[in-house]
């Protein structure tokens, strides 16, 4: 079991004591049963699902996204970008990459995964910021408030868990959409994983992304 973090700490992860040449990232969450009223009941109206998706942003030392992926035009596509999310699912440098989406958060263990070659990660890039956003969740009512046992966790290339972040929801996020989660950042000697649980109101990780670009 690797260390438990809070809100606002953060741990070293050194190559000396852990195998970073391939570390998953895993986030994972459970929904709340939704209640339904009379009304709903009867006529059978079925609640969408929650449709979480994990972003990751790769900065600079400066802390900004350097390549938006722009067109010839200029205009930003994300494509091909230092934006890995579900329509750029692959960085170009090989070294970090979406292992799929999960529509709904069932079942045990991770929902998602984004696996970073840290040792080969470019020096360029002096961070990585993870973001989670719930797709549409304005448009559907949803919120994190419904949202429980979310986790982001770091595990290293034999398999063994270095750290973990624990993100419950409750009244606190009935208005949050979207959450800053966590950092790893380059350091002497490897990399350090920092537990942030920032919230916005909005379901777009694009709101997130223009702090960084």
């Amino acid at each position: 079991m690797g260390i438990s973090l809070k809100k606002g700490q953060g741990v070293s992860l050194k190559k000396s004591e852990h195998d970073l040449s391939m570390v998953t990232i895993g986030l994972g969450w459970d929904i709340n049963d939704a209640k339904k009223g009379l009304l709903g009941g009867l006529m059978g109206k079925k609640e969408a699902d929650y449709d979480l998706d994990v972003v990751a942003f790769l900065c600079g030392a400066n802390g900004k996204v350097r390549d938006l992926g722009r067109d010839e035009k200029g205009q930003a596509t994300l494509v091909n970008s230092d934006v890995i999310f579900f329509n750029n699912q692959r960085h170009r440098s090989g070294c970090i990459w979406l292992t799929g989406d999960n529509r709904t958060g069932s079942g045990n263990g991770d929902d998602e995964q984004i696996i970073v070659k840290l040792n080969d990660l470019p020096e360029a890039y002096a961070k990585v910021v993870f973001v989670v956003q719930i797709y549409q969740g304005a448009q559907n009512g949803q919120s994190f408030g419904q949202v429980r046992n979310a986790f982001i966790r770091a595990e290293d290339a034999k398999g063994r868990e270095m750290a973990r972040f624990d993100l419950s929801g409750g009244a606190q996020y009935e208005d949050c959409r979207s959450l800053l989660f966590a950092e790893l950042e380059r350091e002497a000697g490897g990399w350090a994983l920092k537990a942030i649980g920032a919230p916005s109101p909005s379901d777009s990780f694009v709101e997130w992304l223009k702090r960084y670009a």
